[in-house]
Parts: structure tokens; sequence; C-alpha cells
């Protein structure tokens, strides 16, 4: 299946000495705002002369649009071009390429971003591109700023526990800067209360929170959590894409060995991030999973199928503030396996105690959650969503919600190409 942001598009290529172009459309008959392409520097090779020192620069319009050129993987050259253009519906644009001297490449506005600040003695956080988290089996102990990697764009801030406990949390945000620089610093104050920037507006417990992963073996979940090895990896961060993985070893499934790895890529103007999973040792039946918190839901969770997508979610009352709190998670329906509930029942107050300092369980309760096939090695991806009703009145409204992911579904199942 191909996505907007995995582009096998067919490209029209002219060039000159340092010019070139290429003429993208929009097959929709709807506006495309923020949308992001991407392309290899092989396919800029196959058509255009490059030349050594000089990096391409895109524009339409006669405007250079917002890119970057990201090295994936860690050799110190640029493996693909990423730039950000809108598209009126049924819309051909025209894109220009020049070429530029590394000094003359031109700033953009940053909207994405990654954080990891790993605590100092001052108490101070230094900021790393590669960490390793503590192992809980030696007693419990925050190293990270706000307990978390963090991830965000001008929409949404996200975070994954960086412990043993692994649950995904949710930052809302009611401005678009971007703020997770400044988490437990005296600038931002107590995230958990309300300021002019947001808040973390979500209870987790003992659940997958917003997008946590689990592996269904046999008709049980269990949390991708406590395992030998919990690393964080920043591939790339910019104005418009950011990357990282979170990667696992020593993951004791009764008594079998698994490894997981978990790409997150963020993009602007989206309430959503893309998730590419891959589990190594899981067996024939197996599912990977995704899940959604439901301790405060008081409203039943809904399910849809939207172009290429089936999607589950909740909306309702059920911030930390008190207001709506929507959050959704779409998988390819090509890829579909089981959709279940969890019970309700307080694991930790039976005595399943895995970090007694936050009255945490490893054993997965109050949780909305879908599953797709698990085929060791290969990823699966899927997409998680989510939206706060003080945010924008859209979000107040469960139909408002599930119009803005048939929306976003239609043109993850419809990408951009070329006339």
């Amino acid at each position: 299946m191909r996505t907007i942001f995995a582009l096998l598009i067919s490209i029209l290529l002219f060039s000159c000495s340092h010019e070139a172009g290429l003429t993208i459309s929009n097959p929709m008959d709807v506006e495309r705002a923020d949308e992001v392409i991407i392309l290899s520097k092989d396919q800029l090779s196959e058509k255009v002369t490059m030349e050594e020192g000089l990096l391409p620069v895109f524009k339409a319009d006669d405007k250079i649009l917002a890119n970057q050129l990201d090295d994936l993987n860690g050799d110190g050259n640029w493996d693909e071009a990423v730039f950000i253009a809108d598209f009126a519906a049924g819309e051909t644009k025209k894109i220009e390429i020049d070429f530029v001297e590394k000094e003359k490449y031109p700033e953009f506005e940053k909207r994405t971003n990654l954080r990891l600040g790993i605590i100092q003695d001052d108490h101070t956080y230094k900021e790393v591109d590669s960490y390793r988290a503590l192992p809980c089996n030696d007693g419990f102990e925050v190293i990270a700023q706000a307990e978390s990697v963090n991830w965000e764009n001008d929409k949404i801030g996200f975070r994954n526990y960086f412990d043993c406990r692994n649950v995904k949390d949710l930052f809302g945000k009611l401005k678009p800067e971007l703020i997770l620089d400044k988490l437990h610093t005296p600038e931002m104050g107590n995230y958990h209360d309300l300021n002019d920037w947001g808040m973390d507006v979500l209870h987790c417990g003992s659940s997958m929170g917003s997008g946590g992963l689990a592996i269904l073996k046999n008709d049980s979940l269990f949390r991708l959590g406590s395992t030998d090895v919990y690393e964080y990896q920043k591939i790339v961060e910019g104005p418009v894409r950011s990357v990282f993985e979170l990667r696992y070893s020593g993951w004791n499934i009764d008594g079998e060995m698994l490894e997981a790895v978990e790409r997150i890529s963020i993009y602007p103007g989206k309430y959503w991030f893309e998730s590419d999973v891959t589990f190594t040792g899981c067996s024939e039946g197996d599912q990977i999973v995704t899940g959604i918190v439901t301790s405060h839901l008081k409203e039943e969770p809904f399910k849809f199928e939207a172009g290429d997508f089936t999607c589950i979610g909740t909306h309702g009352v059920q911030s930390l503030n008190k207001d709506e709190l929507g959050m959704a998670a779409i998988v390819p329906t090509s890829d579909l396996g089981k959709i279940g509930r969890t019970t309700d029942i307080n694991f930790f107050k039976l005595g399943y105690k895995t970090v007694p300092e936050k009255s945490f369980s490893n054993i997965i309760s109050e949780t909305y959650y879908v599953g797709r096939e698990c085929e060791s090695g290969v990823p699966s991806k899927h997409y998680f969503f989510s939206v706060w009703g003080l945010d924008n009145d859209q979000w107040k409204t469960q139909e408002g919600f599930r119009k803005y992911i048939s929306e976003e579904a239609e043109k993850l199942s419809t990408p951009l190409v070329i006339n």
C-alpha cells in the first residue's frame, strides 16, 4: 500500500545546469494542506545531474518550500529530500529545484521536534540523540525529562515513558509553538496544570495509554515493557519531519525471547503520528497490538472503515482537564486482526506491582485495542490520532473527530501523483 509519506510517484524531471523541476498532482477533489513529499537521492539522481557540494532546494510559485535533507543511515550523506506543499482540489503543481552550496542552504521554521533530556548532577537536563534506559529490576529511577521520550508538531505532543512501563501519553496544545524543550523547567511550570500553551491531558494508569504496544499471543496480551534493553535513537529532526526509533531486546514472553523496534515519524499540521513496528521472534498467529486507554471513558468506543484503513477510537469527556478528548488508531484493513477491550480490573491492587512508585502493573487493563498480523522481522504500520476539545470546537464532538480521521485516511489512501 502506498501513502503520501512513502511516495512511489512517477516523477517528470527536466534539467539544465543547476536547475530542474517536477510536477505533482492532487487527484482528490479536496484541498490538501501541509502535504509532505519524500524523494530519495536515487530518484533525483536518475533524472538530474547531482554535483558534489550542491544541495537541492524546492520552490513553487516562485516561493521556496520548507524542506530538509535527511541522513537516515548515519553515514554523513543525505539519503532523502523532504519538502512540504499545499494543494488545491485537483491541482497540478510545478515544483522547481535549484541547487545551492551548503553554506547557502536556507533555514526554515521548525514545526516538528524531538526531545530526550537526561538528568544531570546540577538537576538540569541534557538532550541526547541516543540513550539506553535503566532497567527496573534493581529499583525504579526517573532519569528522563518529563520521564519520557517526547515528540511534537505544531498541533499536538506525545511522550513515551523512558522506563519499563513503556506507556504513551499526551500533551494537548493550545498554541503552535514547540514546547517540549521547556518540560520540567521553571519557565513552563507544572505541565499537569492548564497553562497558556496547554497541558498533559491523559491519565494512563496500567493501560496502553495513547498508542502503546503489545503482542497478542494465544488470546493473551503482553505489554512491550520490562525488556532487558530499551534504547532511544534519533534518526532525523527538522522543520518538516522528525523520526526516531525505540529499540527493545530481551523481551521475555512465556520463555520466548523477542525483539522489537518502533520507528515513529511526525509531520507538521497533523493530529497524528506514524508508527512502523517490527517484532522479531513472533510466531504464527501472533498479532502486533496498539491500544487506547479507556479509564475515564463513559461513551462506547467506535469503529469504522475509511479509505484503505480500519479505525478504532474513543471520544468523550475524558481528559485530565475534564473536557473532550479523542484518540484513535488506524491500521490497513488488509492487515486487520482482532479488535477488543480488556478488563477494567486494577491488577496493581491485586498485587501485580511492576512499579510500586507509580502504582503501575505490567498487566494491561482499561484498554481498547486493535491487532494486525505479526510477521517476524517485517514492519507493520499504523497511525495514531489525538485531538483535544479545548483546542478546536470541531474536536468537541465525536462526529467532528470522525470526520477528520476519515479525511486523513482517504488522503493516506490516495497519494499525490504525476499528470
